[in-house]
């Protein structure tokens, strides 16, 4: 009866969910894909707290959320090259929204291979952060929904980790490991109300990818958005997006290693 009992409980509570406002903590909210989650979850309502690097940038996004329909905004600084900065941040997300209940973090670190092939310490940088800081952070996050009975997080990967490929080979490794993570969050927590969504998208047009040539199936900042908020609604645990790179990478891992030696993808 208890496990029957528990079931009914969470069903309920996802169903509650949809009709009240989510309290979101958004790391990464004031540029590309993090921007347009941000003002999209505005446009319906909802709360909103910002964390990034540059306070000025916080505050300019945070009023322009309240234009679009958020009635409780806020904002701290919150840096992945710093876990120092994690604890106070989310103290002041939990401030001002009076307990978040989703996080959503969008924020990494980018460079082509041959970038971080010629520098190391480059290297150094953008595995602790898309790697080792986000979980720390993630961690930060894990404790405190769990806390309160469970929540959303929701993090960004990317297809470049799920299979070890030459144009990103560092760089994939990093969003790979992300990846194992969160689903390993999943499996553990889920019953606990801990819901993980691990975002894999494609190649997205934003200012961390502006100079690259965009491949085929490049996606747009709203359209993605879209995809990780529907997502979210649907308690999904991964999402590809734009949709097509389910099937590609589908592919991809089906490739023998032979074929992958030789192939540029």
């Amino acid at each position: 009866m208890g496990s029957k009992a528990t079931f009914a409980q969470r069903t309920i509570g996802a169903l509650v969910g949809r009709i009240t406002n989510v309290k979101a903590v958004i790391l990464g909210g004031t540029t590309g894909i993090g921007r347009a989650i941000a003002q999209k979850l505005a446009a319906r309502g909802d709360d909103i707290f910002l964390m990034g690097l540059e306070e000025t940038d916080l505050a300019r996004s945070a009023e322009d959320l309240k234009a679009r329909g958020s009635k409780q905004i806020g904002h701290a600084v919150c840096n992945l090259e710093h876990p120092d900065t994690f604890a106070a941040a989310l103290d002041a997300a939990d401030t001002a929204l009076g307990n978040f209940d989703t996080v959503i973090v969008t924020s990494a670190m980018f460079a082509t291979q041959d970038a971080l092939e010629a520098d190391v310490e480059l290297t150094r940088r953008l595995v602790t952060v898309n790697y080792a800081n986000t979980v720390v952070f993630c961690e930060h996050v894990r404790k405190r929904l769990l806390s309160r009975g469970g929540g959303q997080l929701t993090v960004f990967s990317s297809v470049a980790g799920d299979r070890g490929r030459k144009p990103v080979a560092i760089y994939g490794s990093s969003k790979g490991g992300l990846a194992i993570y969160l689903e390993a969050l999943d499996h553990k927590f889920h019953v606990d109300g801990l819901n993980v969504l691990c975002v894999k998208p494609g190649f997205v047009k934003t200012g961390m990818t502006a100079g690259l040539k965009p491949p085929p199936f490049a996606g747009e900042p709203d359209q993605v958005a879209s995809d990780v908020i529907a997502a979210i609604d649907a308690k999904k645990p991964i999402v590809y997006t734009p949709s097509i790179w389910a099937l590609v990478m589908f592919v991809i891992r089906l490739l023998p290693r032979f074929v992958m030696r030789k192939i540029g993808f």
